[in-house]
């Protein structure tokens, strides 16, 4: 290989460089797939340790440099290079790195969560070089990048046939091909991703929502939470998510008595991906208040030493914690609070999908809906039984303006909304908060109505900044003088008619 190298022959089919857990395990991946790979890292130790990991695990075709130049070098032309580092400014100090040795013709690939922006940017830049580049989407975690992930690279089309038979093999595979597509130009796979992490973040708000109203209201245990789960997963909930949650509430505690999940700190991380979709909903002016709720959620997750202040006070105040249930059905319940999440879960996909589709509008990406929701269905997070069916709702109408109203999914809305609602009081009434589940029911709720409170908004807002208004029975912007004459009616008792 050196010798190769120093004469500046490649031998590697693609090159990955940062090698934290990602990038370990995709590199390794790659690798067992059958195509030699070269991987580097700027701490020495991470490339050791990743080259050890081959040798263990299968003696795979995978070598490790310590010098970038080599590195570039060993990669056949045209290169391929997946970079794999924090986003921001990390990622300009690699590409600024292994550019200087890279040849025109030869690709970057950005594999990390990264604001779309900062990818066309970055796009235009390495195009001056005469380079081309793809921002990737990878979900699926450590477990998915090393046995399969879901990936959304978008970009230079040409750039993505480069790789296209690597990632076609080392994605995750279901009944109708590997979970990779090529999504779009510029930032596209960027953003799909992002957006796929704001679905998440709804889908993992919703399940420990279920979950709060389970053990805080229906009184289960770890170990009936562990069954109910497990049955689910058997059924129409059956997910990625759910499958986990059921494996967590079966694991005890190594360190004290009872269940781990019991011990776990209730505060909430991130990473960002959240907040940015949230901010590109009021952008795009869409809603998608599940995803929002989720949100807020993990902010006041984060209030702990407050939120154990004010559950003092309250107490002190004569508030409960949570007001008791009596003659409670814990199957009635159970079952009720499936309905509830299912159909919860579809309002939060139905969101991300409307958000995906109107950036891709106002772009030009022309972004395929179903076909995202095929490479959804193996190797990432938001994984789920249920995304068979949504691809064929935007198969049977790509330009669905929700997947509320179609017709497959109208019909299981409507068969669990009695369901939803019971849940949903049923939680204001004893005093547990469910976000996400009231922000879902409240956005159906709003969606099905032909007729909403706006008018009074917008009289409000023609009443104290002359915004104007429209009329439902005829055409045109309209003004009223709304002070003038309501003072008019108060001085003469006379209902004044208004003039516009």
């Amino acid at each position: 290989m050196a010798e190769a190298v120093a004469a500046g022959v490649g031998v590697s089919r693609i090159g990955l460089a940062g090698l934290a857990v990602m990038g370990q395990n995709l590199a390794l991946n790659i690798a067992e797939k059958g195509f030699p790979i070269s991987v580097y890292n700027r701490t020495d130790s991470k490339v050791d340790e990743t080259v050890e990991r081959a040798k263990e695990e299968g003696d795979l075709p995978l070598v490790g440099f310590k010098d970038p130049k080599e590195f570039v070098l060993s990669i056949q032309k045209p290169r391929s290079i997946i970079i794999l580092v924090k986003a921001g400014a990390p990622v300009d100090q690699t590409i600024q790195t292994l550019s200087q040795y890279m040849e025109p013709g030869d690709c970057i690939i950005d594999g990390g969560n990264e604001w779309y922006e900062n990818t066309e940017r970055r796009a235009k830049q390495v195009a001056e070089k005469g380079l081309l580049y793809l921002g990737m989407g990878v979900s699926g975690g450590e477990e998915g990048a090393r046995n399969g992930p879901s990936m959304m690279p978008g970009g230079t089309e040409e750039a993505y046939h480069y790789i296209e038979d690597v990632v076609s093999k080392v994605a995750a595979q279901v009944d109708d091909g590997p979970c990779v597509t090529y999504v779009g130009q510029g930032g596209a796979g960027n953003y799909v991703k992002m957006i796929h992490n704001g679905i998440e973040y709804g889908d993992m708000q919703l399940i420990s929502e279920a979950y709060d109203v389970l053990k805080s209201v229906g009184g289960l245990t770890n170990e009936e939470l562990h069954e109910t789960f497990a049955e689910w997963n058997e059924g129409e909930l059956e997910s990625f998510l759910v499958e986990i949650t059921r494996d967590i509430f079966s694991v005890k505690d190594d360190k004290a008595e009872g269940f781990l999940v019991d011990k776990i700190l209730d505060k909430t991380g991130m990473k960002g991906t959240g907040k940015w979709t949230v901010q590109q909903a009021a952008e795009l002016s869409i809603a998608a208040p599940t995803i929002a709720a989720s949100l807020d959620s993990r902010f006041l997750s984060g209030l702990k030493e407050e939120r154990l202040e004010a559950a003092r006070i309250f107490k002190e105040a004569g508030v409960d914690d949570i007001i008791a249930v009596k003659n409670l059905d814990k199957k009635v319940l159970v079952d009720d609070v499936r309905k509830a999440l299912y159909a919860s879960k579809i309002c939060s996909y139905a969101q991300g999908m409307n958000l995906i589709r109107a950036k891709s509008i106002e772009q030009g990406w022309n972004l395929n809906l179903g076909e995202l929701a095929r490479i959804w269905k193996g190797g990432c997070i938001i994984r789920a039984k249920f995304l068979d069916r949504i691809k064929k709702a935007y198969d049977r109408n790509p330009e669905l303006a929700s997947l509320l109203i179609d017709p497959e999914f109208t019909k299981e809305m409507v068969e669990r909304q009695s369901a939803w609602r019971r849940v949903v009081s049923l939680a204001i009434e004893v005093g547990v908060s469910t976000p996400g589940m009231t922000a879902s029911l409240a956005y159906f709720d709003t969606y099905r109505r032909g007729r909403l409170p706006a008018n009074l908004v917008q009289a409000q807002r023609d009443y104290f900044g002359a915004h104007t208004y429209e009329r439902i029975d005829m055409p045109g912007s309209y003004h009223t003088e709304w002070f003038k004459i309501a003072k008019q009616f108060v001085n003469s008792k006379t209902p004044v008619k208004a003039s516009a």
